[in-house]
């Protein structure tokens, strides 16, 4: 096997890894280095074979990933996708059931990684640290890790008994890329059960039945049931073993806990959000476990009928996974060189696709109108990147000279200004049926690539035919020069026949003769013929094209006329909303008038109330003044000087009752004269 420069620089890089990682067991390093790059060359054998670079396009969609891992309790598939400018992106999507565990690997290169649905707990352990890390993960964490670090991952059981699933990306820089020959990670069993049983014990100094249950168990699969059982199974050995071999003075310290979270990107505020939808992105600078890393990641939920509006990135390229419904994606060809790999590209993509943008390529995002658009992916770049937008507010056009643009555009000032000025929004715009329409357009470019392959093929098929005809036309042309020869010789023979026997052979002459006109009679017969089929067939082949080409123009005319009718919908539609947006204001003009008017007679109203009480219970205290005067008079007029105390105390109290049955009465009375002003009211 010949291996490439590029691939032993990628061994040597993974050597100067390896060896850093296990820089804390220095008496091994050797032994553990020859073992993987035992390991390395087996993957280059085999990988080689597998995988092709040239099949990777910007497209993959989810039924073509390859899987890895596939077991009842859990599986992993991957797969490669290109922007066709940096190489291979490899990407993994990991899905555990509830309650299972994903057994320990050693990585090959950063890994960052988004939890799409589940919950469930990463632990690992890194190169230049001593102690076991663990952080819970739920859906909608982001975290990475970095290449040389071990790890694992177990999923919950949920009461809702969903699925653990991530999304996974490893790096691709020139410092630290993914190198498919070698995979992204490698199993921690590989790299014990490789040595002899001798060599493992006096490495290790365990007993010899640890050393025997690992070399001779049975191999685990990548995922297993994390429940333990009263059988100790194999990744269990393992997990002991590991921890003898990464435990004590100078190793890993496995019961050390250092608990850390990870970005929850569902709980952060989103960059940009209207009513068609919302934008985040996650970088270096808002997320610290991201620092080192080329990695970004961004997250865009489009509603119904909606679209990211045109835009590009000057600094990374995109890599994004549809996580819900489906849409439409447009992506433009930056480049001013006619290279037949850089083309314009429509891609209609749905839930688990895997699409990419390169830097510098326009692209725009759309909806359909009956389903929403989501979808989150990673970004690669190790500068700042800002996209930039070509329509909206934020618009790159708004800062250039509108003169420069006229010119440019090769239109007047007013047209920029008519351009610049009708889009409000900034960033995510309403489209309506505008992926319909993109995908519209995709089926014709499909349908029309058919028929020019279909053309194609007809037209082998015609040169085949002339060819055919034109290999039988010169077999007929030796026959004739070998029947020629033939008469010519039968003409020598008669001719010293004839100079022996003279009056038969002017008999035998004139037969001959007569039988070769009649042949060549025939002969011309045959050849009118075939030019009269010849002819034939080349008056239906033009009556064909005729009647094809008056079905064409039949149906562009129709698409003309369905576009013509279609326009005039639309602007019907938008005199009609505009037609009630006015009366709707009118009517709300008239309901705030109506509402002032209410305000003021209920104002009036309450003023006339006020007055009134004000009225009656002056008239109440004079009635209730005279009454006690007039009371007083009495007593003094009527009550004997001898009466007694008694006597008194009864006229009182009748007194008393006789000025509460005439406040009652006068306000019956009252209330009677109120009423029927309360009932108008």
């Amino acid at each position: 096997m010949i291996i490439s420069s590029q691939q032993l620089s990628s061994l040597d890089h993974l050597q100067e890894k390896t060896m850093r990682s296990i820089a804390l067991i220095s008496p091994f390093s050797f032994l553990f280095l020859l073992l993987i790059l035992c390991q390395y060359s087996f993957f280059n054998l085999h990988a080689a074979e597998a995988f092709n670079v040239s099949d990777v396009g910007p497209l993959v969609k989810k039924d073509e990933r390859r899987s890895l891992v596939a077991t009842e309790y859990g599986e992993v598939t991957a797969t490669d996708i290109s922007d066709g400018i940096r190489g291979l992106y490899h990407l993994q999507f990991i899905t555990l059931e509830p309650n299972s565990l994903f057994l320990p690997v050693l990585l090959h290169a950063d890994m960052v990684f988004y939890v799409h649905t589940g919950s469930g707990r990463l632990s690992w352990a890194e190169d230049d640290d001593n102690q076991m890390k663990r952080v819970n993960l739920r859906r909608g964490d982001i975290y990475m890790l970095q290449a040389g670090s071990i790890f694992y991952v177990k999923s919950r059981l949920e009461p809702e008994r969903k699925k653990l699933r991530i999304h996974a990306i490893f790096s691709n820089t020139p410092d630290d890329s993914y190198d498919p020959l070698i995979g992204a990670y490698s199993s921690i069993r590989n790299l014990v059960r490789g040595f002899d049983q001798r060599v493992l014990r006096a490495a290790f100094k365990v007993p010899e039945d640890v050393i025997e249950d690992i070399t001779q168990g049975t191999p685990a699969p990548g995922i297993v049931h994390a429940v333990q059982t009263k059988e100790e199974n194999f990744w269990e050995l393992e997990a002991r073993f590991l921890k003898v071999f990464l435990g004590g003075k100078g190793g890993l310290t496995f019961n050390k806990k250092k608990k850390t979270r990870a970005y929850n990107i569902l709980d952060a505020d989103p960059d940009f959000e209207n009513c068609n939808g919302w934008s985040l992105t996650v970088t270096r600078r808002n997320a610290n476990l991201l620092k080192g890393s080329n990695i970004g990641l961004f997250m865009v939920n489009l509603t119904k009928g909606s679209m990211m509006g045109p835009h590009w990135n000057p600094m990374a390229t995109e890599i994004a996974i549809v996580l819900q419904g489906q849409g439409m994606v447009r992506v433009i060809c930056s480049s001013s060189a006619k290279k037949p790999e850089c083309k314009n590209m429509r891609l209609m993509v749905k839930e688990g696709d895997v699409f990419a943008v390169p830097r510098f390529h326009p692209m725009a995002q759309m909806s359909f109108n009956n389903d929403s658009f989501v979808f989150m992916g990673f970004s690669t770049t190790r500068s700042r990147n800002h996209p930039q937008f070509l329509a909206g507010k934020s618009s790159v056009l708004q800062t250039l000279d509108k003169q420069v643009l006229a010119v440019s555009f090769n239109v007047t000032n007013s047209t920029i200004d008519q351009l610049l000025s009708g889009q409000a929004d900034s960033f995510i715009l309403e489209c309506t049926s505008c992926a319909e329409e993109e995908k519209m357009i995709l089926e014709e470019e499909i349908e029309r690539e058919r028929e020019e392959e279909e053309a194609r093929k007809r037209e082998e098929e015609e040169r085949e035919r002339e060819e055919r005809e034109r290999e039988e036309e010169e077999a007929r042309q030796r026959e004739e020069e070998a029947r020629k020869r033939a008469e010519e010789e039968e003409k020598e023979r008669e001719e010293r026949e004839r100079e022996e026997e003279e009056a038969r052979k002017r008999e035998e002459e004139e037969a001959r003769k007569r039988q070769e006109e009649e042949e060549a009679r025939r002969r011309e017969e045959e050849e009118e013929r075939r030019e009269e089929e010849e002819a034939e067939r080349e008056q239906e082949e033009e009556r064909r094209r005729r009647e094809k080409e008056k079905e064409q123009r039949q149906e562009e005319e129709a698409r003309r006329e369905r576009e013509e009718r279609e326009s005039e919908s639309r602007e019907r539609e938008r005199v009609e909303e505009e037609e009630r947006q006015k009366e709707e204001e009118k009517r709300r003009q008239e309901e705030a008038e109506w509402e002032e008017e209410e305000a003021r007679r209920e104002e009036e109203r309450r003023r006339r109330r006020q007055e009134e009480e004000e009225a009656r219970r002056d008239r109440e205290r004079e009635k209730e003044r005279r009454r006690w005067e007039e009371a007083r008079r009495e007593r003094e007029i009527q009550e004997p000087a001898g009466r007694q105390p008694e006597e008194r105390e009864e006229q009182r109290r009748q007194n008393e009752k006789a000025t509460r049955k005439e406040q009652e009465e006068e306000d019956s009375r009252e209330g009677g004269r109120r009423a029927p002003r309360m009932r108008w009211i």
